[in-house]
This record gives C-alpha cells, sequence and structure tokens, in this order.
C-alpha cells in the first residue's frame, strides 16, 4: 500500500511537471519556473530537491519579472493540494523566497494562498493531524511575517529619521512574530519525521534572526529612553518585561528541539537574559517622567539624548553619565524585518537541505544582554 502510494505521487508529479511544460509562457506563467516549483514541492516527504529549490531563489534575485510567476506557480500549487508533504515543502519553499532581500517580494503583503485551515486528503485523519497541525501554525507565522515586511517597506518610504514610538511599535511586532514562531513544534512522536526536522531547522535560523534583532533594539531604545516621553518609557518597560518572558519560554523551546534531534537547535547560543537591574532602572525612570511636568530641558521631539559612562562627568544620583544631545535617534538597522546580507544564517535559511548546518557561534552576531 505504502509502495503504492509513493507510485501514485511520482506520477501525479510527473503529468504536473508535463501539464506545465504546455502552459503558454507570459507576463504571470512561466512554464520552466512553475515546473522547478513542482519539483521543489514534490511529494517525497523523505528528501528535498535541493537543485531546483536552489533555482528558485536564483530566479527571485536574478530579476523582478520572476517574482509574479513564481509567487502564481507556489499559489497555484498550494491551492490544489491536499497533501501535507506538498503542503509543508511549499511553505518551506515560500519562507525562502520571503527571506530574499528582493524589493518586489517585500511587496507582496499577504500570503497568495491560505493554509491555515489544511487537512491532509491522503492518509488516515488520525495520523496526520499532528502535521496538519504543524503546517497550519508555520503557515500563520509566514503570512504574519510577510504583511509586517510590507508594512514596514511602506512606513518608512522616504524617511531619513524613524521616531522611538515606531521603533517601539516594531519591537512589538517582532515580539509577536517570536510568539508565533513559538508555537511551531512537532505535537506527537509521529510528526519528528525528516522533512518537519528540515522545516524545524529553517525556524531555529529564523527564531535566532528575530530574537537578536529583538535584543539589539531593545538595547538601542533603552540608550535613548532617557528624552522618552512617559508613554514611550511605559511602552518600551512593557517590551522588557515581554523580553523577560520570551527568553524563558526560548529556553525550554529550545531544549525540546534539542531533545527532538534538531541540528540546529545543538548548536543553538545560549540565551540572554534581561537582568533585574535593567528592569528595575526603567522603572525609576518611569517615576521620574511622572513626577516631573517636563521631560527633560531639551524638550524636542526630534531629539536624542544617548547616555553613556564617563569617569569625568558629574555624578546623577548613584550613577556616573555623561549626556549627549544629537539631532537623530540611534536607529535599527536599514530594512530590519529583512534577512540581511551579512546574516551568517542566510545561506541555511535560503537553501533548506537535510539537516544544514549553523556556523560556529564565534561567527554570530552577540545576543545584547540588558
Amino acid at each position: 500500500m505504502r509502495l503504492w502510494r509513493r507510485a501514485s505521487a511520482v506520477l501525479k508529479d510527473q503529468n504536473s511537471i508535463w501539464i506545465a511544460s504546455l502552459s503558454r509562457r507570459t507576463a504571470l506563467r512561466n512554464p520552466d519556473i512553475e515546473s522547478a516549483v513542482i519539483k521543489a514541492t514534490n511529494h517525497d516527504e523523505f528528501s528535498i530537491d535541493v537543485k531546483n529549490t536552489d533555482r528558485v531563489f536564483k530566479w527571485v534575485r536574478l530579476s523582478t519579472c520572476h517574482v509574479k510567476p513564481l509567487v502564481w506557480s507556489i499559489s497555484h500549487r498550494m491551492g490544489k493540494t491536499r497533501s501535507w508533504v506538498v503542503a509543508l515543502k511549499g511553505l518551506i519553499l515560500m519562507h525562502g523566497v520571503i527571506n530574499c532581500n528582493v524589493q518586489a517580494v517585500q511587496k507582496i503583503g499577504r500570503l497568495p494562498f491560505d493554509l491555515s485551515n489544511f487537512k491532509d486528503g491522503h492518509s488516515d485523519p488520525g495520523k496526520t493531524w499532528t502535521h496538519n497541525a504543524f503546517i497550519r501554525e508555520y503557515y500563520a507565522f509566514l503570512d504574519q511575517k510577510s504583511i509586517i515586511i510590507y508594512q514596514n517597506l511602506e512606513e518608512r518610504k522616504g524617511q531619513k529619521m524613524v521616531s522611538i514610538m515606531k521603533e517601539l511599535l516594531l519591537l512589538q511586532k517582532l515580539q509577536g512574530l517570536l510568539d508565533l514562531l513559538l508555537q511551531i513544534k512537532p505535537k506527537s512522536n509521529a510528526a519528528r519525521v525528516p522533512l518537519v526536522l528540515d522545516a524545524m531547522d529553517g525556524i531555529i535560523i529564523e527564531i535566532f534572526d528575530i530574537y537578536s534583532k529583538i535584543c539589539r533594539g531593545i538595547a538601542i531604545i533603552l540608550v535613548n529612553i532617557y528624552s522618552a516621553k512617559k508613554a514611550e518609557a511605559k511602552m518600551a518597560l512593557e517590551l522588557v518585561h515581554k523580553a523577560k518572558s520570551q527568553g524563558d519560554e526560548l529556553s525550554l523551546y529550545i531544549e525540546f528541539c534539542q531533545q527532538i534531534g534538531v541540528v540546529n537547535a545543538l548548536e543553538f547560543p545560549m540565551v540572554e537574559k534581561v537582568p533585574e537591574e535593567g528592569v528595575q532602572e526603567l522603572e525609576q525612570i518611569i517615576n521620574e517622567l511622572s513626577e516631573s511636568d517636563e521631560k527633560s530641558s531639551v524638550n524636542q521631539s526630534d531629539t536624542a539624548i544617548v547616555v553613556i559612562d564617563s569617569e569625568n562627568a558629574n555624578q546623577k544620583k548613584d550613577s556616573k553619565k555623561k549626556t549627549i544631545i544629537t539631532d537623530k535617534w540611534e536607529k535599527f538597522e536599514e530594512d530590519l524585518m529583512i534577512v540581511c546580507q551579512q546574516n551568517p544564517f542566510t545561506a541555511s535559511l535560503i537553501t533548506p537541505v537535510l539537516h544544514s548546518k549553523i556556523n560556529n557561534q564565534e561567527q554570530l552576531p552577540d545576543l545584547i544582554s540588558f
């Protein structure tokens, strides 16, 4: 029975490729891209077609005119399938496409297909419910990430300066994405098959990328918090408390992934926790803002005050600090939501291969402690 199903799946893929080869080339359809997408999302649950997956990503980077045919091909494939294998490979493929640093992809917004209620239609529901749940959780994250990338792109058009409130809101969205990521996990031993573990390798990479952005972002916000308004300081405190909670959840998640054999989880660096003194200092700042009618002697919304340690500065309360007034906020890295080319994980994520390895910990960007 199992052998018959595999033979039937191969015939389905071959038939789909043959039909795609007969289609007329238009601005929306490209037979070569369609064939590559079908091969990259085939029914083989034991391996990923790395060759055709790479071809898809090369097309995306080569020309923006390939984006529409590619998105149409993936969407068409996902809309027709009732196989959890094809659906999961489609999500892995779309994940890599979203992480390509191409503006045409950043404009996609909501994913052009819906797997929020996906159910495998070829196997016993009692055996595939865990796969179905995994796919729905994975889809929820990718859909939300694509939306945030688009919103961030639109909001920052033509902006040379970004207010601290917008940076706080972006951090809030990043923390929401991390929550969605931490929900993606195999629910039973039956779901811990090589293809699912492959997807989990990519999830681990994504978690590190987003969590490190959250750490760096909060650190930058805290450096500039001395010139913030009360509402901004309160929101920053909420984000710090959330970061503490997520740090604990992340530690448990990584332990779980290590136990089930997710390779990249074995090389995940130690999760940095938010120290209690950092929270107390932020609470003290909020109390001082509450007691004062004015934010500071320099009451300009476009001015940032960066606080640095100095041996020769005047003492303020119990700490030795010196304030430097600048005319701009210190910003996040450009296009914060996009996986940058310098990210040591980019190659592993863009090319999903069986048990891909994370680079040595010495090459990882530092997780900023607060």
